[in-house]
């Protein structure tokens, strides 16, 4: 059996693997988590669902006051190129930092934002898909706040996410469901929350704090979910889903309670998540 294909990793005109590239360590996304990422599922050679993620990376960078990314024609080089050296199939990650801090602190620079002072690398990770059934449990110490900026977009600072679901497997569980400050459901660590009722598929509105992940955002579009005010507890009959652009996986429990039977779960996960691309 040969051996998987490495990551493959760009930024600064260079090549390589991510041991072997370097980010200055004055670099604001090193030193404050200050940029934005977008992870993209690579199949049969293509990025896929291009457009949305960009669209997404673009806004977050409007949000957050960052010059925009680079499009999509300047992108499509770098990103053929790396699918030519990793394989046609895998997660991509597409990451723009402010670039270089200047000084100590957090101040930013009086001037407008310039595309040119800011840092974009790439790595592209041979994977699979993954639709296997987890459980989950609600965390207890994290919350997602709805008002902050910081929801609406897929920024460095993943602290959260790390403690809720480290939270969650101390507990005993694979996954962490994280509340609203106002205490209804919002997301898990690191995917959006379907829940199948009363044959619907319903999902957190964004007021909940949750991120606006484009498979989320395909399900909308499409027809296939609602929008709904959720709590983060089961009810009789439920069918639970986590997406994102990677995965769609069952829950098999919810704080230690089964979800009722559900044989099918991880070939009708991947069915609903193949529709979306």
């Amino acid at each position: 059996m040969s051996a998987p294909a490495p990551t493959v990793a760009w930024i600064g005109g260079r090549w390589g693997t991510p041991e072997q590239l370097q980010i200055p360590l004055a670099d604001r996304g090193l030193q404050l988590a200050d940029g934005l990422f977008e992870t993209i599922w690579v199949e049969g050679g293509q990025p896929q669902l291009l457009e949305p993620h960009l669209r997404r990376w673009r806004e977050g960078a409007e949000l957050l006051g960052m010059a925009p990314p680079p499009p999509a024609h300047e992108l499509e080089p770098l990103l053929q190129e790396a699918i030519s050296r990793a394989g046609g199939q895998g997660a991509l990650r597409l990451n723009w930092s402010r670039g270089d801090q200047r000084g100590r602190g957090i101040d930013l620079p009086d001037a407008p934002p310039e595309a040119a002072q800011h840092r974009l690398w790439l790595q592209l990770t041979p994977t699979q898909a993954t639709f296997t059934p987890l459980t989950a449990m609600v965390s207890r110490q994290e919350t997602r706040n709805g008002s902050s900026l910081m929801s609406r977009c897929k920024t460095f600072a993943y602290g959260q996410a790390i403690q809720a679901r480290r939270e969650a497997q101390r507990a005993g569980a694979q996954e962490a469901l994280l509340r609203s400050a106002s205490g209804e459901l919002c997301c898990a660590a690191t995917a959006n929350v379907l829940v199948q009722r009363q044959g619907r598929w319903l999902t957190p509105p964004l007021s909940s704090g949750c991120l606006p992940g484009v498979m989320r955002g395909r399900l909308l579009e499409l027809g296939l979910a609602d929008e709904a005010r959720l709590e983060a507890a089961a009810q009789p009959g439920d069918r639970w889903l986590l997406i994102n652009s990677l995965s769609c996986r069952p829950l098999l429990t919810l704080e230690g309670q089964p979800l009722g039977d559900w044989p099918s779960a991880a070939a009708d996960a991947e069915r609903l998540w193949r529709s979306l691309l």
